[in-house]
């Protein structure tokens, strides 16, 4: 009889779910594993058969009191096997007690609504080229987000996001390739913050925060300037009507869908300054 067994997973093994992402069409970020390892070691979770890698999750604690669930996924050809479900059980044991967000796929949205989840929003990521020469508007500057002092980009993110996440954002901004910019107001306050990083395809922006469409815009624009030479893609949370009407603007177009789902109530952050989610597996 195959041996099967759950194990937590290595840094080489954080680097092959990259590569599984990918071939599920979901264009993971080059480098997304470094800041995904950082975040929680012990929060990513292999199945084994005879030692061979075939099902994972990644069950990542924020704080005292959330997670978050991503990287559910089998090998295509051992699926229906049981191998899957092994993995969720005890990732969510790992959970237990929190308030649980994932961002599901459509084809599994069902399956997690039997597992206690409710959907929050959907996301859609829009891709394309927004125009090179959107001007930042009055009295707002872009800054390069790695020179500001840490404490503040941490403050700032934490209103849009459940729980503080120091260890996932800092290797997040500082990975290779990333371009990280900040608005800031005349009265110096913090106004926007935004991620791009390379991916497999297009080069994707999240977190994008912004107290304003225009800011975003401005951010965005700028971002994509950094990177003629691709697309850039945004996923989009359908719960900030002002976004969805932005990527429109931009000439974008839709292409992937997901649900952002919690098992407990959604939590209270700014949901009309999240222009674009961070990371799909992560939050």
């Amino acid at each position: 009889m195959p041996t099967f067994e759950i194990t937590t997973a290595s840094a080489d093994d954080i680097e092959m779910l990259g590569e599984w992402a990918h071939a599920e069409g979901w264009n993971p970020g080059r480098t997304d594993g470094q800041a995904f390892f950082a975040t929680d070691p012990r929060g990513f979770l292999i199945g084994r058969l005879d030692g061979a890698p075939v099902s994972s999750v990644s069950v990542v604690r924020y704080g005292s009191g959330f997670g978050f669930l991503g990287f559910y996924l089998t090998r295509p050809e051992l699926r229906g096997q049981g191998y899957g479900i092994q993995v969720w059980r005890a990732g969510m044991d790992r959970l237990a007690g929190r308030n649980v967000g994932l961002d599901g796929v459509v084809a599994q949205q069902a399956n997690y609504r039997k597992s206690g989840f409710r959907s929050a929003w959907t996301n859609m990521r829009w891709v394309g080229r927004p125009a090179p020469d959107i001007g930042v508007p009055p009295g707002i500057t872009l800054v390069d987000a790695r020179s500001l002092p840490f404490d503040r980009l941490a403050v700032y993110d934490r209103r849009f996001f459940p729980a503080e996440r120091d260890s996932f954002l800092a290797p997040w901004i500082a990975a290779p390739g990333r371009t990280a910019l900040a608005a800031f107001g005349d009265d110096g306050e913090l106004q926007g913050f935004a991620v791009m990083r390379p991916c497999r395809t297009s080069s994707r922006i999240g977190p994008l925060h912004a107290s304003s469409p225009e800011v975003a815009a401005a951010l965005m624009s700028a971002l994509s300037a950094t990177a003629p030479d691709t697309e850039i893609a945004v996923d989009v949370p359908g719960i900030n009507p002002a976004a969805v009407t932005l990527a429109e603007q931009l000439g974008l177009a839709p292409s992937f869908e997901t649900a952002r789902m919690y098992t407990g109530p959604m939590p209270d952050v700014d949901h009309t300054g999240l222009f674009g989610v961070t990371s799909l597996e992560l939050g």
